[in-house]
């Protein structure tokens, strides 16, 4: 996979690049993954338009991430360990700020609203079984808890779960 080390300009702004983005966009597409025992998609939902932070992220490539998320990105909300799907589309709220929940002060979290769920949730399995989904960041870097979603990705996904 080709790692750029830059994002386009977006409005204007040039910014280092997460080191797993794999495309150009207008809106940068996100996944995000939680064990649905510690916080499920009906959680998400239940936060309501107030949303809800997402902290606790201690893995540096995943802070790249939220450091590069802006208000208005979309994501896929990802139930990982238990049912290991997509089940539904949140977005971005408010942009990266400190994590109080790190004593280093090193790590960040960004806020989060849900904004409707996949009608047909897409499975794991059923990402992996899809070609042209082969170089999605969900089966090459399968531990890592905030990842990008390229635009072809996005389409792809959205479709297979009738959005």
């Amino acid at each position: 996979m080709h790692l750029p080390t830059h994002l386009p300009s977006r409005e204007g702004r040039g910014k280092p690049a997460p080191s797993l983005r794999n495309t150009s966009f207008a809106m940068a597409h996100w996944l995000y993954k939680s064990e649905p025992f510690k916080w499920s998609w009906d959680m998400q939902v239940k936060a309501g338009a107030k949303g809800t932070h997402w902290d606790g992220v201690r893995n540096h490539l995943a802070k790249q991430q939220l450091l590069a998320m802006k208000k208005g990105d979309r994501g896929f909300f990802y139930h990982s360990n238990e049912g290991k799907e997509i089940v539904g589309i949140v977005e971005v709220i408010k942009e990266a700020y400190p994590d109080p929940s790190d004593p280093s002060g090193k790590f960040f979290m960004v806020d989060i609203k849900a904004v409707k769920p996949l009608k047909t949730p897409v499975t794991l399995a059923a990402v992996k079984a899809e070609p042209r989904l082969q170089e999605m960041a969900l089966i090459k870097f399968s531990r890592l808890s905030v990842q990008p979603v390229s635009d072809e990705e996005w389409d792809i996904v959205c479709g297979m779960g009738g959005v």
